[in-house]
């Protein structure tokens, strides 16, 4: 049996996963909603998949927080208790996260075998350059897009789906959070 992956990502409605500027976490947008279904989509059994890049900005992120600092929603803090592969060729050694192990290699690779490893589902929150290289190989199963009520032409970071290949996207799920943050799943879909 294999495995189902989903690249999980937040965005901007103009496509950033980020911005600088005076945008707090969430672009100031969460609500209760948002914050109680994160932490249900989270309560599933599943592994973590995480790219080098975002397993440093997660863990930089996390050990300059506080309990009661915005990061550490409770989701966040479960995520954080998962078993965790974070692909890299640069990462050796222990990693400052509970159960995660790093697996040298190529994505696609590493990918590919832990579909046809592993009993739980995958997920990976970020890494978008090893996301798109994954969906190009077809690997992602789901892309779950939150959708903020923002755009940021001026201070949008991380383009999500920049230098992508073109994708078909079947809708199978959606849902609006707390009346304004839109969660939308696909199921992509090379366009040849």
């Amino acid at each position: 049996m294999t495995a189902t992956y989903t690249f999980d990502v937040f965005s901007s409605l103009d496509g950033f996963g980020a911005a600088s500027g005076n945008w707090t976490g969430y672009w100031g947008k969460q609500g209760p909603e948002l914050l109680d279904h994160r932490l249900a989509l989270y309560g599933e059994e599943q592994r973590m998949v995480f790219g080098a890049n975002t397993y440093r900005a997660f863990a930089r992120m996390l050990a300059t927080s506080t309990e009661e600092s915005d990061v550490r929603d409770a989701w966040v803090t479960r995520m954080r208790s998962l078993p965790a592969t974070v692909v890299s060729t640069t990462l050796e050694g222990s990693l400052d996260w509970p159960d995660a192990k790093v697996v040298s290699g190529d994505a696609v690779d590493v990918v590919a075998r832990l579909k046809e490893e592993s009993e739980v589902p995958l997920r990976s929150h970020g890494s978008l350059s090893m996301n798109r290289a994954l969906m190009a190989a077809g690997l992602v199963d789901r892309v779950q897009v939150t959708l903020f009520p923002v755009i940021t032409g001026q201070s949008g970071l991380d383009p999500i789906f920049q230098g992508a290949a073109d994708f078909d996207l079947e809708l199978i799920e959606h849902r609006t959070l707390d009346g304004h943050i839109q969660e939308l799943i696909y199921r992509p879909t090379l366009h040849v």
